[in-house]
């Protein structure tokens, strides 16, 4: 081989070493790149399971306290619903010691009387201090909505649609009718 020919053989050689050298960090560059990115792809993954996993134990926890607030909802309306007329019984203990003791007294009839007017007082301050209000309607035109009619007969004293007479009491508790009154009512 001539001395050119080395040359260009010596030549071709360290170009395609510098080509091969190229290639290579050409190719180890892409591979990091390819690295780096995997890796930045897994770590995001990583946090976004995390971060996943924490709205998940977030959720749970709001549930349990919502669940729990709900059964403690539900027994403080059991518990209304049990006690609610505590204070009303209490107020109404004492009628019936009085009631007890005027049956067991024996005496004239003026002090039974006087007695059992005494207890009508207590009854009457207990109602009243729980909003209990008497209806009594006689002479009053009747109200469906608060009186019951048991008969009609006809009257000289009262207009037609009034009533005439009570045979019971109705009863409101805070406005609300717990028991209409039986009543007769006027048709002429």
């Amino acid at each position: 081989m001539s001395e050119s020919e080395d040359n260009s053989n010596q030549e071709n050689m360290e170009n395609n070493v510098e080509n091969d050298v190229d290639n290579q960090q050409a190719e180890d560059a892409t591979n990091g790149a390819e690295e780096v990115t995997i890796e930045s792809l897994q770590q995001k993954l990583e946090e976004a399971e995390d971060k996943a996993n924490d709205n998940w134990d977030k959720a749970l926890r709001i549930q349990a306290e919502m669940d729990n607030l709900r059964k403690r909802s539900e027994k403080q309306v059991e518990d209304a619903h049990k006690y609610a007329v505590k204070k009303f019984v209490e107020e109404l203990l004492p009628v019936t010691d009085s009631l007890e003791m005027g049956y067991a007294v024996e005496g004239e009839v003026e002090q039974i009387r006087e007695g059992i007017g005494l207890t009508m007082n207590v009854l009457k301050a207990a109602m009243d201090k729980f909003s209990v209000v008497a209806v009594d309607p006689l002479g009053e035109k009747f109200n469906p909505d608060l009186h019951q009619a048991m008969a009609m007969q006809p009257s000289e004293e009262y207009e037609n649609d009034h009533v005439s007479a009570v045979m019971q009491k109705g009863y409101t508790l805070n406005g609300r009718l717990v028991r209409p009154a039986m009543v007769m009512v006027v048709k002429n």
